[in-house]
């Protein structure tokens, strides 16, 4: 029976650090971390992370700043509160909450934010940085970054002699995600809705991390014995046993038959999730350290 590796406990001890770091700006330099997060319209689910990013960053010590807009907000005054953000010395990370309604252009507005600003990791600048190997001076998209010390926890640094394969190629996910196990020397393998068979390709991987949307489509029989399986997956499905309408969270792995063969494994949810939130806490430190011409701390 595989072992469960427990994201809460890793995302806790993550912040921590960043607490502890937080704390140490401000007393060294009078600075206190600042994080702004926009939310644009109603979506529940959005509203749901926004308000939990808030809450984790009062908790880091920050300075939280939480601009909540109406839906029928337009481009340019969304630019507008992005550029007034850029401009603002006390706010060291900007983070727009996706999806944007439908009559944004998210990706314009996402390429607004200042690099060193992009706690999310999303702009081209950070994603050039990352694809060439720079990670000491960019900023890391907050999932893969991660996924990637749940990895490390289990197979240390050097991936060396190990393959990998993501299944996925987001630009959200998949790319960053091949790019950390890459610069960490595994052999990596890019599979998504296109590689012909897909469940041989997934066998020879001794690191499969899934990303795809679909509900339990990895099976037992996809995994090499002995495996790390990290299911980045959020996936909700009917659950008729909890009764009638209810639903339940589940990843892109088939968990219980999975589990019987991997070494390691992560639930949803539980796993990848937690350390989101807790790699966005990491990413507003390190750039306020930044801000300040000083080392930023690593995590």
């Amino acid at each position: 029976m595989a072992v469960v590796i427990d994201g809460k406990a890793k995302a806790a001890s993550v912040t921590e650090a960043v607490r502890k770091s937080a704390e140490a700006l401000e007393a060294e330099k009078g600075v206190k971390p600042g994080l702004a997060v926009v939310i644009v319209g109603n979506d529940p689910a959005s509203h749901a992370y926004v308000n939990s990013k808030s809450k984790m960053a009062k908790q880091c010590g920050f300075n939280s700043v939480q601009h909540t807009l109406p839906e029928e907000t337009t481009q340019a005054e969304l630019l507008k509160l992005v550029g007034e953000l850029n401009a603002d010395a006390s706010i060291h990370g900007i983070l727009v909450q996706l999806p944007l309604p439908k009559h944004f252009n998210s990706d314009e507005i996402i390429q607004s934010i200042l690099p060193e600003k992009d706690v999310d990791g999303l702009s081209v600048l950070n994603a050039g940085k990352l694809a060439t190997g720079d990670l000491a001076t960019g900023l890391i998209s907050c999932t893969p970054a991660g996924a990637m010390l749940l990895v490390r926890g289990i197979h240390g640094d050097d991936l060396s002699g190990l393959n990998a394969v993501v299944i996925g190629r987001s630009n959200l996910f998949g790319k960053p995600m091949g790019q950390l196990l890459l610069n960490a020397n595994a052999t990596v393998t890019m599979a998504h809705s296109r590689t012909k068979d897909l469940a041989t390709v997934c066998k020879t991987a001794d690191i499969l991390v899934a990303a795809v949307g679909r509900a339990a489509m990895v099976k037992g029989d996809w995994v090499k014995p002995g495996a790390t399986v990290i299911d980045v997956g959020i996936n909700r499905i009917a659950a008729p046993e909890k009764g009638e309408g209810k639903s339940k969270l589940v990843g892109d792995v088939a968990f219980d038959e999975v589990s019987a063969v991997a070494a390691a494994i992560t639930p949803v949810p539980g796993g990848v999730g937690p350390m989101t939130i807790a790699m966005l806490m990491a990413n507003t430190v390190i750039a306020a350290y930044r801000a300040q011409g000083l080392k930023a701390p690593k995590f």
